[in-house]
C-alpha cells in the first residue's frame, strides 16, 4: 500500500468512526414537530456502543446509555398540552430540536383516498385560504417499499399554511383542523398514506404467515417479484418515457409498476413507513382503505383486524383509538336486485371490524361519486371520523355512529328491520320521501326491490307483493346503491344483508 492510500483509508477511517459517534435520531423527530400530551412518549436513536446520551425538555431530564448496537431509548414523562419547548439530546455531540408542541398526535393511513390533496377537493380554495395555523403541525412520509425494515424514513415536520397544506392528505388535515377548533390544543398530523396500497403491504411479513391465511397471496405476489428484473423495469420505463414524448397517443402506456418495491407486496409499506416510526406517542390512527382489497373482501375479515391489532401490539400503548371511512359508492348505478358486489362485501368485513375494542366506522355511502373512485367531497368524511373522536376520546356530548342492523323479525309478508345507534328524532328518508335501497328475498333466494316504511324510530317495515314468505333483507348491497335512509344526525344507515348467501 502506497503512503497517499494509506492515509485515505486512515482518514476515512476516523470519519467512520466520527460519524458513528454522532447522536442521531429518525427524521419522526425534528424541528415543529408534536409529542403526544398526557402520556409517556419515547424518544430513540443511535449513538456510538457505551456513549452516554442525555434527553432533555422542559423540566425533564434523562439520561442512558447506548447499547452495544449503537442504540439508545429514553422515555419522557408526561407532558401537558403547550409549548413552544426545546427538545436538547446531548452525547459527544449536542442537537437541538426547536419549537416543539405538546398536544394531540395522530396517524392518517390507508390508500389514495386518504393519500388526497387538499388542493384537489371541492372547496379546495376555501379550505387553503383558511388552512394557516401554527397550532397545526403536519408531517408526509415518503413512499418506500421495501422487504427490510427501516430504521428511518424521509419527511420534515412543519407548521399549517397555505402551501404546506395543498399537498397533504385532505382527510387527515381537515379532521386535524376540526379537531384543533374544538381542543384547542396543537395538533400533529402525520400522513403515511400510499394511494393504491393493499392492506397487506402495511402488516409484518412474519404476522401474515404465521396467520396462514394470507399464503396465496403471499405466494402469488413472490412469484411476480420473482420475474420482474431491473432489466425488465428499464425498459417498460422507457417505453412509458417515449409514450409522454410523443404527446401520451392511444393506446395508452401504463406507469410501469415495479412490485418489487410497490404498495402491493405483502410488509413493503410497514417495512418502509411504519416501521421507522413504531413507539412514537399517537393518541390514534384514521383509515381510509379498502379498495385495492375489494376483490378479496372475504380474506379482509380476517386481515383488517389483524392489522389493527398489529399495530397497537407493536406500540405498546394498548387499544389506542382506531377510525375508519367505510367504502363509499362507486362505478353505475345498481339494476339488478341479485347482483352481488365485492365493495358491499368490502364494506360488510370493514362494518364486522367494529368489534374490536375502541374503534368506529364513518359510513360515507351518500358522497361517493359514480364515475371517480376518488370523491372531492373530503369534508364529511372528516366530519364523520372527528364525530368518532370527539365523542369517543375527548368527551363532547354528539353522536358518532351511524345507525346499524341489529335483528328482523317477520310479520306475514313482511319483514320488520330494527337499528341501534339512531338519534333521538329517529330514522328518515332523504332526498325524496320514499325510503330506497331495499331489497327482500323468500326461500328461492332470489331478490327483488322491496317497498319500505318507517314505522317507529328505529324500525322499517321491508315488502313486496312478489315475496309472500320472505326470509331475507339487504339494504345498499351494492358497489352503488341508490339508498337514502340516514337519521336525524344526518348519519346514513350501515349497508347490510341478514343471509349469508
Amino acid at each position: 500500500m502506497n503512503l497517499s492510500r494509506t492515509f485515505l483509508v486512515l482518514f476515512l477511517s476516523l470519519l467512520s468512526l466520527s460519524l458513528f459517534g454522532e447522536v442521531s435520531l429518525p427524521n419522526i423527530f425534528g424541528d415543529h414537530m408534536v409529542l403526544q400530551r398526557d402520556q409517556d412518549n419515547p424518544i430513540w436513536g443511535a449513538a456510538s456502543p457505551g456513549e452516554v446520551v442525555s434527553v432533555s425538555i422542559s423540566d425533564q431530564n434523562h439520561t442512558t446509555i447506548a447499547n452495544q448496537q449503537g442504540k439508545w431509548r429514553i422515555l419522557l414523562s408526561p407532558l401537558p398540552a403547550g409549548g413552544p419547548h426545546t427538545l436538547e439530546i446531548k452525547g459527544e455531540n449536542t442537537l437541538y430540536f426547536e419549537d416543539v408542541l405538546i398536544g394531540e398526535v395522530w396517524f392518517c393511513s390507508g390508500q389514495s383516498n386518504m393519500e388526497w390533496a387538499v388542493s384537489n377537493i371541492n372547496h379546495s380554495e376555501v379550505e387553503l385560504a383558511t388552512a394557516s395555523n401554527p397550532q397545526i403541525r403536519l408531517i408526509t412520509i415518503a413512499k418506500n417499499g421495501t422487504q427490510i425494515p427501516q430504521d428511518n424514513i424521509e419527511g420534515q415536520w412543519t407548521a399549517a399554511t397555505a402551501q404546506s397544506v395543498s399537498n397533504f392528505s385532505a382527510v387527515g388535515f381537515l379532521f386535524g383542523k376540526r379537531l384543533q377548533a374544538a381542543l384547542n390544543v396543537p395538533i400533529g398530523l402525520i400522513d403515511n398514506s400510499w394511494g393504491g396500497s393493499a392492506a397487506e403491504a402495511w402488516v409484518p411479513r412474519e404476522v401474515l404467515q404465521r396467520d396462514g391465511t394470507f399464503d396465496d397471496y403471499i405466494k402469488t405476489m413472490d412469484e411476480r417479484c420473482s420475474q420482474y428484473t431491473d432489466e425488465i423495469h428499464a425498459k417498460k420505463m422507457s417505453e412509458f418515457k417515449a409514450w409522454e414524448a410523443a404527446g401520451k397517443p392511444e393506446p395508452k402506456v401504463a406507469w410501469p409498476n415495479d412490485f418489487r418495491r410497490g404498495q402491493h407486496r405483502p410488509a413493503n409499506i410497514y417495512n418502509g413507513m411504519l416501521h421507522p416510526l413504531v413507539g412514537y406517542g399517537i393518541r390514534g390512527v384514521i383509515w381510509y382503505q379498502g379498495e385495492s382489497n375489494a376483490s378479496r373482501s372475504e380474506q379482509y375479515r380476517e386481515l383488517f383486524p389483524l392489522m389493527i391489532s398489529t399495530w397497537r401490539d407493536l406500540w405498546k400503548q394498548g387499544d389506542f383509538p382506531f377510525y375508519w371511512a367505510q367504502l363509499t359508492y362507486f362505478q353505475k348505478e345498481a339494476t339488478d336486485p341479485n347482483a352481488d358486489s365485492w365493495w358491499a362485501r368490502l364494506r360488510e368485513a370493514q362494518t364486522m371490524t367494529r368489534s374490536l375494542p375502541n374503534t368506529g366506522e364513518a359510513v360515507i355511502i351518500d358522497v361517493g361519486e359514480g364515475r371517480d373512485i376518488h370523491p372531492r367531497d373530503k369534508q364529511t368524511v372528516a366530519d364523520r371520523l372527528v364525530r368518532h373522536a370527539l365523542s369517543k376520546d375527548y368527551g363532547f356530548d354528539m353522536a358518532s355512529d351511524s345507525p346499524r342492523f341489529t335483528s328482523m323479525e317477520l310479520d306475514g309478508n313482511s319483514a320488520i328491520v330494527t337499528f341501534d345507534s339512531v338519534s333521538r328524532a329517529g330514522l328518515r328518508a332523504f332526498d325524496v320521501s320514499e325510503v330506497r335501497g331495499f331489497r327482500i328475498a323468500g326461500e328461492d333466494r332470489e331478490f327483488v326491490w322491496a317497498d319500505a316504511q318507517i314505522i317507529g324510530k328505529n324500525r322499517i317495515k321491508v315488502f313486496s307483493d312478489s315475496v309472500i314468505n320472505p326470509v331475507a333483507v339487504r339494504y345498499a348491497w351494492a358497489d352503488n346503491p341508490v339508498a337514502n335512509l340516514e337519521d336525524r344526525n344526518g348519519l346514513p344507515v350501515t349497508p347490510f344483508r341478514t343471509d349469508n348467501w
